[in-house]
């Protein structure tokens, strides 16, 4: 059953919808010029529930740029709380106000919780497909943290959003749901858990993120940037690092004491949506 027994649910206009992934990891994009629409952490819950709704990592709303940027990020969790920056987030949100025409390629600016970010926006050969270069800003390092096992390093990183990278032994072989979930509940404001390993190449890493008000996600943009920026400073790899998530590579450079992020986006549908309805159906 849904949501009939509860609270009444409030007459809301239609919401079109762009749906777009960076390596896997998915968005909703709602572009708002007006800056009209409230997504209220039910509608989010909602919405990105992939059973009960129509299924996502999180919701993007594209609104006008300030702080003299061209556009902004009005980014949500799956948990429908409120997340400084995404990396992967900001290639889908880039992707959908060129096809919106709100900017044009190459170059432009984007204001997120976490700062202003540039976006390098290059479109595919198919109309769907892109590919993106996003400045993420200054990895800031805490220092290194000590561990129980001599197989396994840890340092935090804060990419305009906090994260843990640990590195250990192959990601693959662990539990990412017990352990990151039991990591978070440790820091009041909850954290991104990353799990490193080295290779398959030279100077690559492989990575599984727990994120914050999500789960674990096919990519993390902020994630690869995080446990780039750890493998670094530990001596493990250079200034260019492939960083192999579950559902795609993506690249992180470090030039002039920044991180820049590229990797491929593509749109996978448009949306009509009646939050009426998502809102009635939702999980008990």
């Amino acid at each position: 059953m849904g949501n009939t027994m509860n609270a009444p649910i409030p007459d809301l206009p239609p919401l079109r919808f762009t749906k777009h992934h960076g390596a896997g990891n998915d968005f909703l994009v709602l572009v708002d010029q007006k800056n009209a629409t409230s997504l209220d952490t039910a509608l989010v819950r909602a919405l990105c529930d992939r059973r009960f709704g129509i299924g996502a990592d999180g919701v993007i709303r594209v609104l006008v740029g300030g702080s003299g940027a061209d556009l902004a990020m009005d980014l949500r969790n799956a948990d429908g709380g409120e997340a400084e920056m995404s990396g992967n987030g900001i290639r889908c949100l880039a992707q959908a106000a060129v096809g919106a025409g709100l900017v044009h390629p190459p170059s432009f600016t984007v204001s997120t919780l976490g700062g202003v970010r540039s976006v390098e926006y290059h479109p595919g050969e198919r109309a769907d497909a892109a590919e993106a270069s996003v400045d993420m800003g200054v990895a800031t390092l805490g220092p290194d943290q000590p561990q129980q096992f001599p197989d396994r390093r840890a340092r935090q990183v804060d990419m305009g959003n906090p994260h843990l990278v640990l590195l250990g032994p192959d990601p693959a072989d662990g539990d990412v749901a017990v352990l990151g979930s039991r990591l978070q509940d440790v820091y009041p404001d909850g954290i991104n858990v990353g799990f490193v390993t080295l290779g398959p190449d030279p100077g690559a890493i492989t990575l599984r993120v727990w994120e914050r008000g999500v789960g674990e996600t096919e990519a993390c943009g902020t994630g690869s940037a995080a446990a780039a920026a750890a493998a670094r400073s530990w001596g493990l790899v250079g200034d260019t690092v492939h960083v192999h998530n579950p559902g795609g590579t993506l690249q992180v450079a470090f030039t002039d004491g920044r991180v820049q992020l590229r990797g491929p986006v593509r749109k996978v549908a448009d949306l009509m949506v009646d939050p009426r309805s998502v809102l009635d159906a939702a999980r008990p």
